[in-house]
């Protein structure tokens, strides 16, 4: 794997969706509190319904797979509608917002963020025309994979055109990773589960839609995951340049084969701020880090290679509550530079 530099500086960013339903707004308040070293984003306003939603607005983007919304969830089709037309034209709106304010910013962001779901989670969430989960049909399976390659790649490009100049990096979310590869995703009638998918076919699917992202340009993808070991290994085995964890989560074990990965140069994002009030104190985000750092045997020469993050949807704060939230994971990331450097 080759990892692109470091910035050497702790930064920290967010999962990528935000309450309310003005874009505007939103990228005003993201830009403003994620300065130079941090990490804007391009954000998600779930708030807004139907199509703002994770698969929706990942759906939106998609390339010759048209959808539509059902009482079950998201579903494939022969043909677009009015489900499909609000996802994109959302999707649209909130590229247009962010080259809005990109523009009139006197020094712009070097890097921006996409969030997208992952190829595994997408297929698993998404039904046949028939009403079974896509997970369970290969074929299915190959075209949604391929499908979002293709798109994410176009996304990343429409991103980069607003932003001037921007490096562009993009998050895969697989919540349902570990459901996925230990075969207890449910069917449509919940009496019984899928087949575990094959961790090959998950290292392809994810190396499929990173070449298709390094080719349009793309830095840096990072794959959102829960802490399982199974996953964990499938992620370390693709060329994601870095992995996103729950920091609460992760064994002892985890933290070993992180360290490794570090040490080899991948990037370690790490939630470590409840998306719920009361917010922790920066001391308590701090130490959520460096206890398990110290006791792991990495050098704090390393923590450079640290992204924070929320853990969970800003979405469900208050506006004023996720601006704090931001400025929160800022101080902490700034605190651990400190400490960096005093090492």
């Amino acid at each position: 794997m080759e990892a692109e530099p470091s910035t050497s500086e702790v930064t920290a960013t967010a999962l990528g969706e935000w309450p309310g339903s003005d874009p505007f707004e939103a990228e005003r308040v993201i830009r403003g509190e994620l300065g130079n070293p941090h990490l804007p984003f391009l954000a998600a306003l779930p708030d807004r319904g139907p199509g703002s939603d994770a698969l929706g607005r990942t759906l939106a983007m998609l390339v010759e797979l048209p959808f539509d919304l059902q009482p079950h969830g998201w579903r494939l089709v022969a043909h677009p509608g009015k489900d499909q037309r609000r996802a994109e034209s959302a999707l649209s709106s909130d590229i247009n917002a962010l080259g809005d304010i990109a523009g009139a910013e006197e020094a712009p962001a070097g890097r921006i963020k996409i969030h997208l779901r992952g190829p595994l989670s997408l297929a698993a969430n998404v039904h046949l025309h028939a009403g079974e989960r896509a997970l369970l049909d290969s074929g299915a399976r190959r075209e949604i994979y391929e499908s979002l390659a293709v798109g994410a790649a176009r996304l990343v490009q429409r991103v980069a055109a607003v932003s001037r100049g921007a490096a562009v990096v993009v998050q895969l979310d697989e919540p349902d990773a570990d459901a996925i590869l230990a075969g207890r995703i449910p069917t449509a009638s919940g009496y019984r589960t899928l087949r575990a998918l094959d961790r090959r076919e998950a290292t392809d699917a994810w190396g499929l839609v990173h070449e298709a992202l390094r080719s349009a340009g793309t830095v840096q993808t990072v794959l959102a995951l829960p802490p399982d070991d199974v996953v964990l290994d499938a992620a370390l085995s693709s060329p994601a340049e870095a992995l996103c964890l729950g920091v609460p989560g992760i064994s002892g074990r985890q933290w070993e084969r992180l360290a490794e990965a570090v040490e080899a140069g991948r990037e370690l994002w790490t939630s470590v701020l409840p998306a719920a009030e009361p917010l922790p104190q920066v001391s308590a985000l701090v130490n959520c880090i460096l206890d398990p750092w110290r006791r792991i045997g990495l050098p704090l020469s390393a923590l450079g290679a640290l992204t924070l993050v929320p853990d969970g949807s800003l979405a469900r704060l208050s506006p004023a509550t996720a601006r704090l939230a931001l400025t929160r994971l800022t101080q902490a990331a700034d605190a651990l530079n400190q400490v960096r450097a005093e090492g």
